[in-house]
């Protein structure tokens, strides 16, 4: 059974910096592009970094560009999300995602295995 379990979401200040964890299992991790995609209130699913089964080829949301860096360690069936200079507008619940069909896409709908989801909220 696949499992993608995220961990590392609280409350920040803005201006902080959290980091995010996706652990897996259950998958030839190696195998799976990754991807976090976060949701806010009200709003739709978006992407904000992806990253291709090696790890050499990553891509940011020019929202978060600057900010956030996603990673890889496949020894250790984890995809990280460090993000720094946390904005109100961060605030959201943030998934990771795995997609084995494809090297990278930024498109939810690629997706095959999504985890539960981590809250993070970045006070003003």
């Amino acid at each position: 059974q696949v499992q993608l379990v995220e961990s590392g979401g609280g409350l920040v200040q803005a201006g902080g910096s959290l980091r995010l964890s996706c652990a897996a299992s259950g998958l030839t991790f190696s195998n799976y592009a990754m991807g976090w995609f976060r949701q806010a209130p009200g709003k739709e699913r978006d992407y904000v970094a992806i990253i291709s089964r090696s790890g050499s080829s990553t891509y940011n949301t020019h929202i978060v560009k600057g900010r956030f860096t996603i990673s890889r360690d496949n020894a250790k069936n984890t995809v990280y999300l460090q993000m720094n200079s946390l904005k109100p507008e961060d605030t959201a619940v943030y998934y990771c995602a795995g997609d084995r069909d494809r090297v990278i896409t930024t498109a939810s709908i690629d997706y095959d295995y999504w985890g539960q989801g981590t809250q993070v909220t970045v006070s003003s």
